[in-house]
């Protein structure tokens, strides 16, 4: 009988040593940190949220006294202010994170803004300030925080947009899907060039979801619209004045679906074993069938009538191809010896 008991005792002690050792385990993983910026609203803050509630902790980069105070009221958050155009912010944020001791597993460059006007009748200042947070924004903050992240074998997440692909079709987002598609060839090459060092990188383009982007853009506009006058788009510019006049009024986001999507899309790049190195997330099919046949169209016109033109039989071998390399059946080859 008391052998029994010192068995039962033994197995139990060793049980209970298993599951805290499962336990503590888990809570390395879940504690992974990552650093969002532009997190005070729309997708970031939901990001932010959500990633804390599943256990993670997040540096939340904001740049408003407010917000920072609100989002340090989240557990599993520490607010930094961060204006990616500012690098002594930046520099600031880093030495926080190093100090914090925890390491720095990834990076999510959420922040980004919207300016519209038509390319011929854009100011300059404009454009050099979309692309100061879209573009600029986003290089600073990789290369500030790299080094974290090579050392943790992470992951660096850079939220892109379906006007990243898209061009034309609407007027006067020229300067935004200017910054975007800069925005797609940096995280390419950057994949390209982090692999050697253990790690992912990836782009998310989202379609139309809800935020707050629309709103900043739309009272930005109005309370410019008194000094710009435009000589060839007058009347389609003055279409988008009047819808941002109601919603700068009402100060209310638009009606389209709330960002959900965006955020798993987020969750599984970040920490998925084998994260996708696009992810398409749209609210609606037309939104996807339109960016997919964008860049079929693209293919296709450099394709037509060149000099070294591929064959349709060779387009689909060649399709077949990237088929089987996003299965993980082949390897991609870079063509570098």
């Amino acid at each position: 009988m008391l052998r029994k008991i010192i068995c039962l005792t033994a197995f139990a002690i060793l049980a209970t040593s298993v599951e805290q050792n499962a336990a503590a385990k888990q809570d390395d993983d879940s504690q992974k940190a990552v650093l969002i910026t532009g997190a005070s609203s729309g997708i970031g803050r939901l990001a932010v949220e959500q990633l804390a509630a599943d256990g993670y902790f997040i540096y939340a980069g904001a740049r408003k006294a407010s917000d920072i105070a609100d989002l340090n009221k989240i557990d599993n958050v520490m607010a930094v202010r961060l204006d990616v155009t500012i690098q002594d912010d930046i520099d600031a944020a880093v030495a926080l994170v190093q100090s914090e001791g925890r390491g720095l597993w990834g990076v999510v460059n959420n922040a980004g803004i919207n300016l519209i006007d038509p390319l011929i009748e854009a100011n300059e200042s404009d454009l050099e300030f979309l692309f100061d947070v879209n573009v600029y924004g986003v290089f600073r903050i990789t290369k500030a925080f790299a080094p974290m992240v090579i050392e943790s074998k992470g992951r660096i997440v850079n939220i892109s947009s379906i006007a990243g692909v898209l061009s034309g079709g609407l007027y006067g987002y020229g300067m935004y899907v200017m910054s975007k598609h800069a925005v797609e060839a940096y995280t390419d090459q950057l994949s390209f060039e982090m692999q050697k060092l253990g790690v992912k990188v990836v782009a998310i383009e989202p379609g139309n979801f809800r935020s707050d982007i629309g709103i900043s853009r739309c009272k930005r506009m109005v309370a410019n619209s008194e000094n710009k006058k435009y000589e060839y788009f007058a009347e389609e510019m003055q279409f988008y004045l009047d819808d941002c006049k109601k919603r700068a009024a009402s100060n209310s986001p638009s009606d389209a679906p709330t960002p959900e999507p965006v955020v798993a899309a987020i969750a599984h790049a970040l920490f998925d074993e084998k994260p996708k190195e696009h992810y398409l997330v749209t609210g609606e099919k037309f939104e996807a069938m339109i960016t997919i046949g964008k860049a079929f169209e693209e293919l296709l016109h450099l394709n037509h009538d060149q000099e070294f033109s591929y064959s349709r039989a060779e387009l689909i071998e060649l399709m077949d191809t990237e088929i089987a390399i996003l299965k993980g059946e082949e390897a991609r080859d870079w063509g570098i010896d």
